[in-house]
């Protein structure tokens, strides 16, 4: 396929048509009158070989491929957005810019508070927009960071894309203040009997895998889709649950539990930040990710966090 031949704006065309499942309406969202949106349709169903909607009645329903086409389209429409955009300058202190990040709830308490505060600081007309991660991340992780900033996620999850080191963390376990069954050191045996809480997403599947090399299957009796509340559903019960270090501290005192140490070498967790290749040059996204970098600098050295560049 050579795209010197192609018409770009028949994927704006596209992405209409498959979302509105009308010509009209279509037309209206683009500002295209009726007959050039009907000559478009005409045009992408010759380029497809496909009819793309097909009349059902006095509707319009979408095809097999118009169906496969629907979720590509608009992830093409956002990457060439995001690349039509691209700066060859970025002044932070002036800008009007909002960014997407991609993160559970861990990496936005950790490090993406941190973070906000310091753009907070230097750039008061940046908006930072946080995303949770979908279920799909993995295997859709190309089209994801197409639509987004940044995904904030750490190593042994996804590979390929570039990235900028942040910082390390380790992993704990908790359990509940009154529980009368864990000793003061955690064992084996305990992880083996007791009932768990898990964090529900494939995310965590790097330490996962270590309790599994270890012959030890957990029992999951709850999974939530938020690390913050994993301490919530310990307290007052005899479940176990596996959470981050840093994020165990900012919770401590908070809900009546115990972090205790894993009882083997714990792999610990590296954090990252992923990007989109085709924001590797753009001024505005390597200011992003050289303010990220600064920021976890502090995380890491335990400092308050950096407002503004060193002169």
């Amino acid at each position: 396929m050579n795209l010197a031949s192609l018409d770009l704006n028949l994927v704006v065309a596209l992405r209409a048509l498959l979302e509105e499942r009308n010509v009209t309406r279509a037309g209206r969202r683009i500002g295209l009158s009726q007959p050039a949106m009907s000559a478009a349709l005409a045009r992408l169903r010759h380029h497809f070989d496909d009819e793309l909607l097909s009349r059902a009645g006095g509707r319009y329903e979408l095809t097999a491929l118009g169906l496969a086409l629907l979720d590509r389209t608009a992830t093409a429409c956002d990457l060439l957005e995001r690349l039509f955009t691209s700066q060859a300058n970025f002044d932070p202190a002036h800008e009007e810019h909002e960014f997407t990040l991609i993160a559970s709830d861990y990496a936005v308490a950790v490090f993406g508070a941190e973070l906000v505060r310091a753009i907070h600081a230097e750039a008061p007309g940046i908006r930072v927009r946080f995303k949770q991660a979908p279920i799909e991340l993995i295997d859709n992780t190309g089209g994801l960071l197409s639509t987004a900033d940044g995904l904030l996620m750490p190593h042994g999850i996804i590979s390929g894309f570039p990235t900028v080191e942040l910082y390390r963390d380790s992993w704990v376990y908790l359990v509940a203040d009154d529980n009368p069954e864990v000793g003061e050191h955690l064992t084996l045996d305990d992880l083996a009997r007791l009932p768990w809480v898990t964090y529900q997403r494939t995310y965590d599947a790097p330490a996962a895998r270590q309790i599994g090399m270890l012959g030890i299957e957990p029992r999951v009796e709850v999974s939530v889709d938020s690390f913050q509340l994993m301490p919530l559903l310990v307290a007052g019960t005899r479940r176990v649950a596996l959470i981050q270090g840093r994020l165990a501290e900012r919770l401590d005192g908070l809900v009546p539990v115990r972090v205790m140490e894993p009882p083997y070498d714990a792999v610990p967790l590296q954090e990252a930040m992923w990007w989109h290749p085709v924001h590797t040059h753009d001024a505005a996204h390597i200011w992003l990710r050289e303010t990220a970098a600064r920021v976890a600098e502090a995380v890491k050295a335990g400092r308050p966090t950096i407002s503004s560049p060193p002169s």
